[in-house]
């Protein structure tokens, strides 16, 4: 039985569509929706849901809350940075700078965390169908990189779950909303949640679902509207007491579920109070408590600019999309901070028009999720997805600079294939760095790892094609593979995911998943490189040595010993290719003068007699333009060279 999914920052939710009608799946308390929460107590079996939730206030340091605003995430980046400030749980650095939280004794990498949750979505499902649940479809954030959602595929597969696809959560409501209606619209989804913001422009007809551009916000969502209003609260009984409640876990964790209640009491109430009778002491020991009224203006005040935040995303999708808002036929709303009047009316003032209110913007994702899940098993209609990837895929190139492979909003999946030729004689392998993002420095990206390409033909430079393919699934998620164009044999493809899991660590969580207890749970020990073979039939993962100390240099070239680079000057040859001078490496001959290629999509990777240059800035390495391209193709069909035409420029799309 497969089952729809909405793995949410804040509350999660189960669905499934079976005879014609999509039901959202109660727990065990007769509620809709669960707590994404994960509590681990001294002694006893884990708490996950709405039990763990309880516990926040008596055991805030032990109970994990909001963890998927983490997963996937390097230690070093901003948002976990942010995380570490409001979270009353300890978050620590893993091996490569990925994130684990230490709770206790033990150190536990997210997915293991949102597993947990999974797990406790698939009993759910379990108990209320009688029977098994085995496969799933898992909603994530549109705006999800590559990492995330490999680490939210790695949680399903230790919770048991075969996850049939991961399925953007805009995608996904659209999905509930539209399918099997017959519709011929175009729409925009608002998916403000608990912890991320999406929204997605859709052209909906015929049963066939179009994504037209997406966008987002991996890191505002309600629970910084939460923190707004925590922040009133604490700084005005700072201003009265002189008492400081974040330096209190327990108090920071009264103060969460206060003004977590307080924003949803907004949502039906003109004013919301805030009664907190013990939540500290004075100096003489006399208990200090918190009474309040918080109206709909207060909050607009505090949160009107993260509002303001979501419409300059929107703006950025319409864009992308070449529409306006008066091109919408309507607006869906996912979320619950969408039911706050204070949101709907903005929208409402943004789009021209009143979004749709009949749809639960807590359980319309689950139910979009679950549509899709019945499809892909034959037992639901088949609506067509034609989905976007978010962000644009990029090769690190020298001076620090990221090339666009496939821009962000093409149509998923898709394939972009690029030639390329060894530099250095007999070279054995070549290693180059992925990126996704927007911007032209690789620093500013997110780096999802390193590539490297090896098993090709041995061969002296300049004499062996290789054929490395970048493929985006509909999962939206990346794979690389390397061919040699002359003999066909494919090459040996490893990636290194900086914060995912190897197959030994999924594989050792899923039995303690099973385990189902609290001792299966144990500290997880220090590991090296999380790595993962794209073909497994030819790698293994000892085949390669671990990673240098050193950073590697984000430019096309094999992983070698760096020689000292000596001072001189850099000579353009004005043919496309840039050259450096003898002099400027004294132990090179002529014959191995170190060149880059410059024009079309054939580049040479290396350097010379497999060395590494400590730093390629001087060489200002830029695109080709078309009039290089099509005067390199020129030169190529009278010359005489080794490649063909086709060869100059491999780019092609397919998907």
């Amino acid at each position: 039985m497969a089952v729809g999914i909405d793995l949410g920052t804040s509350n999660s939710c189960v669905a499934i569509a079976k005879g014609g009608k999509v039901i959202v799946i109660p727990n065990r308390y007769g509620e809709p929706i669960s707590a994404s929460a994960v509590s681990l107590p001294a002694d006893g079996p884990v708490a996950v849901g709405n039990a763990a939730k309880a516990q926040a206030v008596n055991d805030p340091t032990n109970t994990i809350t909001s963890s998927k605003r983490l997963i996937g995430r390097y230690y070093f980046s901003e948002e976990v940075k942010k995380a570490k400030a409001v979270c009353s749980y300890s978050i620590v650095e893993g091996p490569n700078h990925s994130v684990r939280v230490k709770v206790r004794d033990q150190i536990l990498p997210i997915p293991e965390i949102s597993a947990l949750i999974l797990r406790e979505m698939k009993e759910v499902a379990e108990a209320h169908l009688g029977e098994p649940v085995t496969e799933a479809v898992i909603t994530v954030p549109a705006y999800f990189n590559d990492n995330q959602r490999q680490a939210t595929r790695d949680a399903g597969r230790i919770a048991g779950l075969e996850v049939l696809r991961l399925l953007n959560e805009p995608t996904a409501a659209a999905l509930s909303y539209g399918c099997g209606k017959g519709l011929t619209q175009k729409i925009a989804v608002y998916d403000l949640g608990g912890g991320t913001f999406d929204i997605s422009i859709l052209e909906i007809g015929d049963d066939v679902f179009e994504v037209l551009s997406t966008c987002g916000d991996t890191f505002l969502g309600g629970e910084d509207f939460d923190d707004r209003l925590l922040d009133l609260l604490a700084d005005e009984f700072h201003n009265q007491y002189q008492i400081n409640l974040r330096n209190d876990m327990r108090a920071l964790e009264v103060l969460k579920a206060a003004a977590e209640q307080a924003k949803k009491d907004l949502s039906v109430e003109d004013v919301a109070q805030v009664r907190i009778p013990e939540i500290a002491k004075d100096g003489n020991g006399n208990l200090l408590g918190i009474e309040r009224d918080v109206s709909r203006s207060d909050l607009a005040k505090l949160v009107e600019d993260l509002i303001q935040r979501t419409f300059k995303v929107c703006d950025e999708a319409f864009q992308q999309a070449s529409l306006t808002n008066r091109d919408i036929d309507g607006v869906i709303l996912v979320g619950g901070p969408t039911r706050l009047p204070l949101v709907r009316d903005a929208v409402a003032e943004y789009f021209q028009k009143e979004p749709f209110g009949n749809i639960d913007p807590d359980q319309v994702v689950a139910m979009g999720a679950a549509i899709h899940a019945a499809a892909l098993t034959g037992q639901g209609d088949d609506a067509h997805l034609l989905d976007v990837t978010p962000l644009s895929l990029r090769i690190g190139v020298a001076g620090g600079l990221a090339e666009t492979v496939i821009e962000r909003n093409t149509p998923v999946p898709i394939e972009q294939t690029r030639s390329f030729t060894t530099f250095s004689d007999f070279q054995e392998s070549v290693s180059i760095r992925i990126y996704q993002g927007e911007a032209r420095a690789a620093a500013n990206n997110e780096m999802l790892g390193e590539f490297e390409f090896a098993g090709f033909r041995s061969a002296r430079r300049g004499e062996v094609k290789i054929n490395v393919t970048f493929e985006i699934d509909t999962d939206g998620i990346v794979n690389v593979t390397a061919e040699d164009e002359e003999t066909g044999q494919g090459a040996s493809t490893e990636i290194r995911l900086s914060s995912g899991l190897s197959e030994e660590e999924i594989q050792d969580l899923v039995v303690k998943q099973q385990a189902g207890d609290a001792e299966a749970l144990q500290p997880v020990p220090e590991l090296g490189t999380a790595m993962v073979a794209l073909e497994e039939d030819e790698l293994e993962t000892d085949d390669f040595d671990a990673p240098s100390e050193e950073p590697m240099l984000d430019t096309l070239e094999p992983p070698a010993p760096k020689p000292a680079l000596a001072e001189g000057p850099v000579t353009n040859t004005g043919t496309g290719e840039q050259e450096l001078s003898e002099d400027d490496f004294p132990e090179v001959s002529g014959s191995e003068t170190a060149t880059m290629q410059a024009a079309g999509g054939e580049e040479e990777l290396g350097a010379v007699d497999d060395g590494v240059f400590d730093s390629l800035d001087e060489l200002d390495v830029v695109p080709p333009s078309v009039d290089e391209k099509r005067a390199a193709r020129e030169h190529f069909d009278t010359s005489g060279g080794d490649l063909s035409p086709s060869d100059v420029d491999e780019d092609e799309s397919a998907g």
